[in-house]
């Protein structure tokens, strides 16, 4: 587990935090002449988000920053396997090593919280005061540390907004069920995973000031620790010693997810919703530990749900979560 950063200063500014994956996309391409998946706003219609094929450093640069709206990162599993590098959400990168292929890529994943609706996107453009169907170019964040949204129109007009207000109050909110009852955001399955090595507050929140772009970067596999040291070597990327109390406390949502999962997936399950199984995450002893903040997840769960038009089987459960209360 690393504190990182790309050495290449416009792989740094551009990537999302440290530009990490950015930079090993492109190392990757320049050192074995492979290929990297990647997703990547479409050059005819900047809104949409489509997977790419990284090829070289322009066009690591030309992926590089995060975007908050739904793709896959590869098209098909044959497209999938002929590349030597795939970078993915951690549900994507859960499914590749589900298929136990011996000549899999090297999997690079990302902290994620869930992906945004794209209605999400048009409504947040249409609210900045700008026009979905006129645009030229869009920046989820990047060009900075986290970086502001940022939409161009075709007439040279910019509308922005910071990263916590885009996030927090338009595209965080849109993210599927499936997505908030998802217990791994720190890619378990990953080789290599990358996420925003956030500096807090006293509280415990994270600071969202612009600065130069700091990543966490943590090999989950000898595969994975062999490639960030030869990136490292290669003087693609900026390696220094971290410690698990202090990437915990950059990420205290995903501390928070993993802690209280099973207050989620009780109501989901109860609704007669489907809800993944995962082995080794220890959501039950979680739960035991903390079953005040639990039973208060079990209730905004069932809240948002029924908001969704999802009720109780049969209402029979009702009376049981009443008593809770």
């Amino acid at each position: 587990m690393w504190r990182a950063h790309a050495t290449d200063p416009e792989l740094r500014r551009r990537g999302s935090s440290g530009g990490v994956l950015s930079a090993l996309a492109a190392w990757n391409a320049d050192t074995t002449g492979g290929t990297g998946h990647a997703v990547a706003g479409c050059p005819v219609q900047p809104r949409r988000t489509v997977p790419v094929t990284i090829t070289s450093k322009q066009e690591a640069l030309a992926a590089a920053s995060s975007r908050y709206a739904p793709v896959a990162a590869a098209r098909d599993v044959r497209e999938m396997r002929a590349a030597d590098v795939v970078t993915g959400k951690p549900c994507e990168v859960a499914a590749m090593r589900a298929m136990n292929d011996s000549e899999s890529p090297l999997m690079l994943s990302f902290f994620c919280a869930g992906s945004p609706s794209q209605d999400a996107t048009d409504d947040l453009i249409r609210d900045l005061g700008g026009e979905p169907e006129a645009l030229r170019r869009l920046w989820y964040r990047g060009d900075g540390w986290p970086g502001r949204f940022t939409a161009q129109m075709e007439d040279g007009a910019e509308v922005s907004t910071t990263y916590a207000q885009s996030w927090g109050r338009a595209l965080g909110p849109s993210v599927s069920w499936r997505c908030r009852c998802c217990g791994d955001g720190m890619g378990e399955s990953a080789d290599l995973v990358a996420g925003d090595l956030w500096e807090t507050d006293d509280r415990g929140y994270p600071s969202f000031a612009e600065q130069e772009g700091v990543s966490v970067l943590v090999a989950r596999t000898q595969r994975g620790h062999a490639a960030a040291l030869a990136a490292e070597r290669d003087g693609a990327i900026h390696l220094e010693p971290v410690t698990v109390d202090e990437v915990l406390a950059a990420q205290p949502a995903q501390v928070a997810r993993r802690k209280l999962l099973w207050g989620r997936l009780l109501p989901t399950l109860l609704m007669g919703l489907p809800v993944t199984r995962y082995k080794g995450f220890d959501h039950v002893v979680q739960a035991l530990r903390r079953p005040r903040a639990v039973r208060d997840e079990v209730l905004g769960a069932a809240a948002r749900l029924r908001r969704r038009g999802y009720d109780w089987a049969g209402g029979r459960i009702r009376p049981v979560l009443a008593r809770l209360r």
